[in-house]
């Protein structure tokens, strides 16, 4: 059991700087990722119709915006002299 977990939810190791928000985040992109392949294969084999698939894909997106936002991620990089 813990092997099909692991093939089907598996996560990437993180290579960026540490720091406590950035881990989250990439934690939800990951997760992210992996619920918009399961839409998308839901999708190509007719179980969600297009609309369905671009509602929650569309839904996913936000919650990841919110996400991104929330933790300040990526406010450092628009500093002028950063």
């Amino acid at each position: 059991m813990s092997d099909r977990n692991h093939f089907l939810y598996s996560r990437s190791h993180y290579r960026g700087q540490v720091k406590p928000e950035n881990l989250v985040f990439n934690a939800n992109l990951q997760e992210f990722s992996q619920r918009l392949n399961l839409i998308c294969g839901l999708q190509t084999n007719g179980k969600l119709t297009p609309i369905e698939a671009f509602d929650q894909i569309e839904s996913l997106w936000h919650q990841l915006k919110f996400s991104k936002k929330a933790l300040g991620i990526g406010k450092d990089s628009l500093q002028p002299g950063s």
